[in-house]
């Protein structure tokens, strides 16, 4: 374990292990965390995974954690790591198995007390339309030159099926669609899992949460997102499904050769990587992105079936219950990005392992509306808490590669959680606070229990502290449908 005593403090929330802390690492590890945040983080192997991370070679700059920071495959959950395009290396263990893993959200103007008598319906239309559970299946069969087209176009291939609209387009992440996805790439085995998967959310940490605007702390920016205090927001968080698990699983196996083709020494077997350039590198960028693709749809699709269960709850009772895009962004994801480092331009390869990009004001490639705030940040707490929508800085752009936490962060593993907590008690808990729950069952209600994460307003707190990040809004769940 890593001493707190070996961190060199810069501010109450910001924390650096130079690269002299182990003579293997060719950067920094730099932590936004407060000190509570950090001592608690030093239970788990998370410090120690950003350390082994500190050895790839390629890497700019320091290798960043998050305060939601908590162990995964190879890097940390919370890690973010840029390497030198196009010879450094790309690692599959920090984008993470569930490729472009992410958050939509979606805004109403349809008030929560008035749609307080209605909410139970509304989990029930919700549940209804939005298929969730392991291995389940959507609407949509898709044939193999179908799946193909659509991990090409990713949220576009809605569009043209009449299920998105372009102001869903431009309100997401790279417009929903990654540049150089190659389904020929992808196995036989992800497409097959994948195939039918389209449409439905999963399990485990994936939810649809129907939420109440709670408090504005930044009413411009809150305006241009249409955000409006008092209001109903949904939020969905899912992502690739056995699809982007498959294409990560595939280039996991595949990368434990080409590290010894080119001589890549690594202190952790779960660190496997390529060259970027090198054709083990290009083949997982082309797979890797079609699984994004494929994730950037689901989220729609998923949107476009919300709609509709709001629409059979509302129509005819309010005037306006369309739901309208915030912002749509992903929290495991390698990008092709240019940044300042050192004072110059830079080319970079950026990890992002659940950390989110958090672009600041006037960064190219955002939404008209959004050009003067910087970009929605959304922070989803943990069942029955609050979630959060910050917004990028030039504090973001300059010290964390644009990018800030995506969450609260687990501080229990599934099997802890579950040995702690009664998913029938935690269901009578939530219920009597109002929030009308829908579980697949009480064993992965358990698994999600608030106590298994951390504090999200202190997770919150530290990285607008740090200058990564500011408050627009705090929501408050009312409605949660897990599978």
């Amino acid at each position: 374990m890593v001493p707190l005593s070996s961190f060199i403090r810069i501010t109450d929330y910001e924390w650096e292990l130079p690269k002299t802390y182990r003579k293997d690492m060719r950067a920094a590890v730099r932590v936004f965390a407060s000190r509570r945040l950090l001592e608690k983080s030093l239970g788990d192997q998370s410090i120690e995974q950003a350390v082994n991370a500190a050895t790839l070679p390629g890497l700019v700059g320091d290798v960043l954690v998050m305060p939601d920071m908590h162990q995964g495959y190879g890097f940390p959950i919370g890690g973010v790591a840029a390497t030198r395009w196009p010879d450094g290396v790309i690692s599959p263990g920090g984008i993470g198995y569930d490729i472009n893993c992410g958050v939509r959200l979606l805004a109403s103007f349809v008030r929560y007390e008035e749609a307080m008598p209605l909410l139970g319906e509304l989990a029930a239309a919700l549940d209804r339309n939005c298929p969730s559970g392991v291995g389940t299946e959507g609407a949509l069969s898709l044939s193999g030159a179908e799946l193909d087209q659509a991990c090409r176009q990713g949220a576009r291939w809605a569009l043209k099926k009449g299920m998105a609209s372009e102001a869903d387009l431009r309100r997401t992440e790279e417009n929903g669609c990654l540049d150089g996805a190659d389904p020929a790439r992808v196995s036989a085995r992800a497409k097959e899992r994948g195939r039918s998967q389209l449409g439905t959310l999963g399990s485990g940490n994936h939810f649809l949460e129907v939420d109440v605007v709670e408090e504005i702390f930044d009413a411009e920016a809150c305006a241009a997102m249409g955000l409006e205090q008092g209001c109903l927001a949904l939020s969905i968080h899912c992502g690739s499904r056995g699809f982007g698990h498959q294409v990560c699983s595939d280039s996991v196996q595949a990368f434990q050769g080409a590290v010894k083709r080119y001589g890549i020494h690594l202190p952790d077997r779960e660190l496997v990587c390529a060259p970027l350039d090198s054709p083990e590198g290009q083949a997982y960028l082309g797979a890797m992105r079609a699984a994004a693709n494929f994730a950037f749809l689901n989220r729609q699709l998923l949107a476009h079936q919300a709609r509709r269960a709001f629409e059979e709850t509302f129509s005819g009772r309010f005037k306006n219950v369309h739901l309208h895009q915030v912002y749509d962004l992903a929290h495991n994801i390698g990008k092709i990005e240019t940044h300042q480092v050192g004072g110059e331009s830079v080319k970079v390869c950026v990890h992002r392992k659940g950390a989110t990009r958090a672009f600041g004001p006037g960064t190219p490639g955002l939404p008209e509306e959004y050009r003067t705030m910087g970009q929605p940040v959304l922070v989803p707490g943990s069942m029955g808490t609050g979630s959060w929508v910050l917004v990028g800085t030039q504090g973001s752009m300059e010290r964390s590669f644009g990018s800030s936490c995506h969450g609260a962060g687990r501080v229990l593993s599934r099997s802890e959680a579950k040995r702690r907590v009664r998913g029938d008690a935690l269901r009578a808990d939530l219920q009597s606070e109002g929030i009308h729950l829908r579980a697949g069952s009480l064993a992965g209600l358990a698994e999600e229990a608030p106590e298994a994460y951390k504090d999200v307003d202190e997770v919150v707190e530290t990285v607008v502290g740090a200058g990564i990040a500011r408050k627009a809004a705090r929501l408050r769940p009312v409605v949660v449908v897990k599978g």
